[in-house]
Formats: C-alpha cells, structure tokens, sequence
C-alpha cells in the first residue's frame, strides 16, 4: 500500500495538470472559492452559514489552483479549531480531517497540538463505531447498513491517520456483494441500478485493498460506457439523462486509473467542462443547475486538472 494517503496523492496529481492554467483563469476561480470564506474562517455551500463538508471542498480547490497562503491557512485553522469536537458523522471527520492536513502542509500551522496523542487510536475506535454488520460503514451510529460512500470515506480516514482498516477482507466482501449485473457497483443493499459514483468508489477501495481483478476491470468497464453522456461528459446512472461534473470526474479518474482511454478522450469531456464554467469564476453541476458552489467547483477544476495531469508528467519528464 503506498505510504501516502490517496486524497493527498489524488491532490498533487489535480495540482499537476491545474499548473497548465492560466494565471487569469486561475485568479478567477480562486476568487470564487474565496467569495465563499465567512468571518469565522469557514466556507458557505448554497444555504449559507460556515460548514465543514464546503469547507473541505473548498480547501481542496484552493490546494489544487497552487495551496492556500498563510492568511488563509490561518482563517481555516480557526474555523477547525472551533468545530474540533463537533464531528458526528464520518463525512464531518474526513472533512475536517483532510482541511487540517493541507493546512498543515501549506503553512506549518498544526491544528492537532492541542490533541494527546492517542488521539489516532480514539479516532480510530469512533470510526469503527460506524461499521455495521454487513462489514462496511454508514453515515451515522444510527445506520443498520452499509453505504459504499461512507465506507470509502472510512478508508480514506484510516488513511489519513496512518492506520489499517481492520478486518479489511470483510469490507473487500461488503464491496462485492454491491456489485450488480450491469457491471457497476450500488450505493446501498437493496438498490438494483449501479451508479457511477459508488462504482468509482468501489474501485478505488478494492485498489487499496488488492480485491480488484481483470474480470472486475472489464465488467466496469463496460458500465461506464453505459454513463457516458451524449453532452460530453459521464451521468449519475443509465437512467439519467444528463451529464453532471461530480460523475465526470469520478467517471474519468476510474477511467483513467484502469486504462481505459477508449472512456476518456479529453475533448468532450473538456468541452462539457468548460460548458459548465462562470465566466466570474466557479461551476456549475450541470447544464440545469443555476448555481455554482464550492463543492462542484471543486468536481470541475478535478476533471481538467485529470485530463491535463498525464500530459503534465510527460513534459515534466522530457525536461
């Protein structure tokens, strides 16, 4: 298993392929990201008010346009350190999780001082609070199943920490028993559809864990192609008639990550990118959507970031 957490590898490879954008361009999305920040450090999705789940977004945003300078580093510093002992549910702790290590890594301001250090293994022991009997994770202590999403979240998380999900064998069967007949992976037990999002998810997991063979390449394969959208970029599921930019870009990075070039030609997916974007700043989730957040903003900046990070390598390397 590499020694780098996959969200902090995952962001140096979006940060690649972003360093081909232009200055101008670049200022402008940054500047919507930061539009977003409220006095208390803490960013706002649509509703308004600071939040942890848009703060994360809009931490990863600003890591991947080229990091967060000191002030703004410090601005969401404060935000975690008052929403330090509020996570209640494993989105909140990833969240909050991840923003403090890019802090971090960006300014050396270390949100974590204050914590003991047998704070890994408490957190630990509350991540595993969530796992339910079917061997994966839900959203809350409340929740009798798993969700492949919030058991991905927990495998980030682990990460992040620097430990192991225990008894991994269990959440390697608790993925394959969500697999479905068109080749895709479901979000929960009783759905029938697979969906691009807890596919990609599935993959990445069964990655990290070594679970993922040939015969599983091939059956996602060919349910991707069943997303691909005639607007350019990937849908939600085959019964959903538009593209949107989060399936885009989980669609493309499993794509990628399984060779599969035939899925991921970058002048659709591009064009439906660039269709989607502000011309103050930001993007939207889809052609309807009328608003752009942090978080889809995020999904966008991805995608382009993915579809220039391999030629980026391949410059980097001829020089």
């Amino acid at each position: 298993m590499p020694t780098e957490p996959y969200l902090l590898r995952l962001g140096s490879r979006l940060a690649l392929g972003l360093a081909r954008m232009d200055e101008a361009r670049r200022e402008r999305h940054r500047g919507a990201i930061l539009a977003r920040q409220n006095a208390d450090g803490g960013f706002s999705g649509r509703e308004g008010g600071s939040d942890l789940y848009y703060t994360g977004f809009a931490v990863r945003g600003l890591a991947v346009l080229g990091g967060l300078t000191p002030d703004e580093c410090e601005r969401v510093a404060n935000f975690l350190r008052s929403q330090s002992r509020a996570q209640v549910t494993v989105i909140d702790l990833v969240s909050w999780l991840y923003a403090a290590l890019v802090v971090q890594a960006s300014s050396g301001i270390d949100v974590l001082a204050d914590f003991d250090r047998a704070w890994p293994e408490r957190l630990a022991e509350i991540l595993e609070s969530f796992r339910t009997a079917d061997g994966g994770y839900a959203k809350t202590h409340e929740g009798a199943a798993g969700s492949m999403y919030h058991s991905f979240l927990v495998a980030l998380c682990y990460e992040l920490i620097g430990k192991s999900v225990p008894q991994p064998n269990r959440l390697v069967q608790f993925i394959y028993d969500r697999q479905r007949d068109d080749g895709g992976f479901v979000e929960i037990a009783p759905m029938k559809r697979s969906g691009t999002n807890p596919t990609a998810a599935a993959v990445a997991m069964l990655t990290m864990f070594g679970g993922l063979d040939e015969d599983l390449k091939c059956d996602v394969r060919a349910f991707l192609g069943e997303v691909k959208s005639p607007e350019g970029g990937f849908s939600a599921n085959t019964r959903v008639p538009f593209a949107d930019s989060l399936s885009t870009f989980t669609a493309l990075l499993t794509a990628q990550d399984l060779a599969s070039t035939d899925l991921a030609d970058p002048r659709p997916i591009e064009r439906f990118i660039d269709s989607l974007e502000v011309p103050t700043g930001g993007f939207h989730g889809a052609n309807w959507d009328p608003l752009a957040d942090v978080e889809y903003t995020f999904y966008a900046l991805g995608t382009l970031g993915l579809l220039w990070s391999g030629s980026a390598r391949s410059e980097k390397s001829e020089g």
